[in-house]
């Protein structure tokens, strides 16, 4: 039922639930609550789910990137080796090189830039496909990583590098972690914000919008997620550093494919990469733009996965690539191109940290655990496929309705209204 207003349609009633959109969340409720009672409340306590979010935190950047490769129809596996390959040159830069924090990170991070640089050329230029390019890297980078590191771990690294990846934000003395709730406050209160003047653009706009009702319902819900993952740090050590430089990469990232003629490219281009060629995209330089912009999210990876473990071993990454790719298609991206959100492939990451976490704390092998973790990812894509395939379904049964044949005929009828209609659709 809607609501016609002077400026737009007002949409009244429940808001549509979208089972591919929101499955991921029930599924993070029910392992939470799965692996809570199999721990007897140690997998819920704030020390581990601080330390959860934590350890999520690289491969959440990681995601984020791959979301955006995934979305244009793109892969990379060279992540794991990659994030070896900086997080080894850094280590040794500041171990064996005596340099300070910023030139490391500087340099490593020019190195990252050029290694994505060196995967666009040869997929957007040379035609090359992405999945022989970044498997070619994976052993360049490989080799380049046991050569940086000679084999061994670089430790111990700047103390000031180590504040990225183990630093909490400082107190200001008023009560317990008052800078962390300060700003969940903040936050929450920008988010309301921002869905109030959203709906007043739309309302001016002519755009339809939710009812009022509805509209703070669902704000409700996100700040009451704001104010419980908040208050699990706020009970332990409070906001990390790593976490709050994984969350403002999903924010950039997010505003930059809602927001920006650059991130509808990409989804044009990964959903039919002829029709976008033809709509004037210049694809090749999208291609491109994608991998420097991962380049640069495994560099920042790196740098928060070295400082938290405290040093850069030659084993780092491995298998990390895998784990990224299948954050995102938990996390709803499809495997064919064109679909997929960042902040549901952050659900996807913390998921695939959440079934790590507690099968480690429930002692299983590791054998078991990556049984487990693939067979996830299996039913991930196979959701996948099922959607598309039911979305498909359902296209197909109205365009061969009788009433959507009448409807193509009422529609030749009027644009004969006036002027000869072949003339009106050949224009």
């Amino acid at each position: 039922m809607t609501e016609q207003t002077p400026n737009a349609v007002v949409v009244r009633g429940a808001p549509r639930w979208n089972v591919r959109n929101y499955a991921m969340f029930i599924a993070l409720v029910g392992i939470w609550i799965v692996f809570s009672i199999l721990t007897r409340g140690v997998f819920i306590s704030p020390r581990n789910l601080s330390n959860l979010y934590v350890q999520t935190a690289t491969v959440a950047i990681l995601t984020t990137g791959t979301v955006l490769i995934l979305v244009a129809g793109q892969l990379d596996l060279s992540l794991g080796y990659f994030l070896a390959f900086i997080g080894g040159t850094v280590g040794a830069l500041q171990m064996r090189g005596h340099m300070g924090t910023l030139t490391s990170m500087g340099i490593a991070l020019a190195a990252a830039l050029t290694v994505g640089c060196w995967h666009g050329f040869w997929v957007a230029y040379r035609r090359i496909p992405a999945f022989i390019v970044t498997l070619a890297s994976q052993l360049v980078l490989r080799g380049a990583m046991l050569w940086v590191t000679q084999g061994q771990t670089q430790a111990p690294l700047n103390s000031n590098f180590l504040v990225i990846g183990q630093g909490y934000l400082p107190q200001a003395g008023l009560a317990k972690n008052d800078t962390t709730l300060l700003l969940a406050v903040g936050a929450a209160l920008l988010f309301v914000a921002f869905q109030l003047r959203q709906r007043r653009r739309r309302l001016r706009r002519g755009y339809p919008v939710p009812s009022l009702g509805t509209q703070l319902a669902q704000m409700a819900g996100v700040c009451l997620a704001i104010a419980l993952v908040s208050a699990i740090v706020l009970l332990y050590l409070g906001a990390s550093y790593a976490v709050l430089i994984a969350i403002s990469l999903g924010l950039l990232f997010t505003f930059v494919t809602r927001n920006t003629v650059f991130g509808r490219q990409i989804y044009a281009i990964g959903g039919n990469v002829e029709a976008a060629r033809l709509s004037g995209i210049n694809i090749q330089r999208t291609i491109f733009i994608l991998y420097v912009i991962m380049g640069g999210m495994v560099a920042i990876a790196s740098f928060v996965f070295t400082a938290r473990l405290g040093g850069a071993s030659p084993l780092a990454g491995s298998g990390m690539e895998l784990d990224a790719i299948a954050a995102a298609f938990i996390g709803g991206t499809s495997i064919s191109g064109g679909v997929g959100t960042i902040p549901g492939a952050l659900v996807g990451a913390l998921v695939m940290a959440s079934l790590d976490n507690g099968m480690s704390l429930m002692d299983l092998t590791v054998s078991a655990q990556l049984i487990v973790k693939g067979l996830i990812l299996l039913a991930a894509v196979w959701f996948d496929i099922a959607t598309r395939n039911a979305v498909r379904k359902v296209v197909a049964d109205k365009a061969d309705s009788p009433g959507a044949d009448e409807g193509r005929g009422q529609a030749v009828q009027g644009a004969g209204e006036g002027e000869d209609a072949r003339s009106k659709l050949a224009v």
